[in-house]
C-alpha cells in the first residue's frame, strides 16, 4: 500500500479562503469534511507566478500553488446551446502548481462555445512527501467524476457523457483516472461515491509521466490499459521537452487493447501552449478535438 494512504501523516494546516475564482462560478468543495489525509501545513494558497515567468502567446498565466482544499467550478454553455456533454478539466503544472487560466478557465470558455459544460477541477498540489504515485490528485479526480455524475441532472448533464481533459501533469492525471476507476483510492464519504467515476471519454493534451524513459518507454505502472479504458484523443509535438513518447506509447497501449483512440502529432510547438493560438499548427488542436467529439456523437443536442 502506498505510504500516503497507509499513514495519512502529511502535515497540513488548511489555508484560509482561496484567492482563485472569486469572480467566476461558485467554488464547490470537493470533500464535505475535508480532503483525505490533509493534516498539516503547506502554506497559503495563491498565485506563485514570478515576474520573469514564461508567457504563452504573450499572455500571463495564473500558477496556483499550495492547494489543500480541492474544488469544482461548473461553467455552463449559453442556454439553447447545451448538448448535455460535460468535461472535467485537470490543469497541468508538474504536480507543483495549477495553470488555472491557460489550462483551465480558457478551456471552459472553449468548451462552452461548442455546447459542452466545463467542470474545472482544482486538485491538490504540490506533490506531498510519500505520494510518488500521485494518489492524492487521483482521489480528487475520482471524487470529481463521481460527484459530477451524481449531480448530473441538477447541472443539466447527461450522466453517460462525462469526459475528462488534462494538460501535462493533468494529462497524466487524466490517464491515471481512465485506468483506475473500478475502486476508489479513498474510503467513500457519501452517496456520490457510490456512482461510477469512469470517464466516458478522455483528452490527454501534451501528457507527461506516461512512458518511462529508463525502462524502454514502458507505461508507468499505474496505467494498466484495458478494453475498459475510455475512448481517447491525444495531442503532442515532436519537440516537446516532456517527450512525445508519452503519447506514442500510450496510444500503442490503447491500440493493443482495442480502445478507440485518435492521436495528433505535430513537428513543432513545444509544451504548455494550452489553447492560445500561435503560428504553430499544433494550436489548431481544439478544432481537431471538436471534430473528434462530434464523431462520437457528443456534440449532438440531447432531446428533452
Amino acid at each position: 500500500m502506498n505510504k500516503i494512504l497507509a499513514s495519512c501523516f502529511i502535515p497540513l494546516i488548511i489555508a484560509a479562503s482561496p484567492t482563485f475564482g472569486a469572480a467566476g462560478p461558485e467554488q464547490i468543495p470537493l470533500w464535505p469534511k475535508g480532503a483525505p489525509c490533509e493534516k498539516g501545513e503547506i502554506g497559503v494558497e495563491g498565485d506563485t507566478t514570478k515576474p520573469n515567468a514564461n508567457k504563452p502567446a504573450g499572455k500571463g498565466v495564473i500558477r496556483l500553488g499550495n492547494v489543500s482544499k480541492p474544488t469544482l467550478a461548473v461553467y455552463r454553455p449559453p442556454k439553447g446551446k447545451e448538448t448535455g456533454t460535460a468535461v472535467v478539466i485537470c490543469p497541468g503544472g508538474g504536480y507543483g502548481i495549477l495553470a488555472m487560466d491557460l489550462e483551465g478557465t480558457e478551456v471552459c470558455k472553449w468548451l462552452n462555445s461548442i455546447g459542452v459544460t466545463g467542470v474545472l477541477l482544482k486538485y491538490r498540489v504540490p506533490k506531498r512527501p510519500g505520494d510518488d504515485k500521485h494518489i492524492l490528485p487521483l482521489q480528487d479526480a475520482q471524487r470529481a467524476l463521481g460527484l459530477v455524475r451524481f449531480r448530473a441532472k441538477e447541472w443539466g448533464i447527461d450522466p453517460a457523457r462525462i469526459g475528462v481533459l488534462g494538460f501535462s501533469a493533468g494529462g497524466h492525471l487524466t490517464a491515471h483516472l481512465c485506468n483506475n476507476f473500478e475502486k476508489r483510492a479513498y474510503d467513500p464519504v457519501d452517496d456520490a461515491d457510490a456512482v461510477s467515476c469512469r470517464p466516458d471519454f478522455a483528452l490527454p493534451i501534451y501528457p507527461a509521466y506516461l512512458a518511462l524513459k529508463d525502462k524502454n518507454n514502458e507505461l508507468a505502472p499505474e496505467l494498466k490499459v484495458t478494453a475498459s479504458t475510455p475512448p481517447t484523443f491525444l495531442v503532442q509535438t515532436a519537440d516537446d521537452g516532456i517527450r512525445v513518447e508519452n503519447s506514442l506509447f500510450y496510444y500503442l497501449a490503447l491500440k493493443n487493447a482495442k480502445v478507440p483512440a485518435e492521436m495528433h502529432l505535430y513537428a513543432t510547438g513545444g509544451h504548455g501552449y494550452g489553447l492560445r493560438p500561435s503560428d504553430k499548427p499544433v494550436t489548431s488542436w481544439p478544432k481537431r478535438a471538436e471534430e473528434w467529439m462530434r464523431s462520437l456523437g457528443l456534440l449532438e443536442r440531447k432531446k428533452p
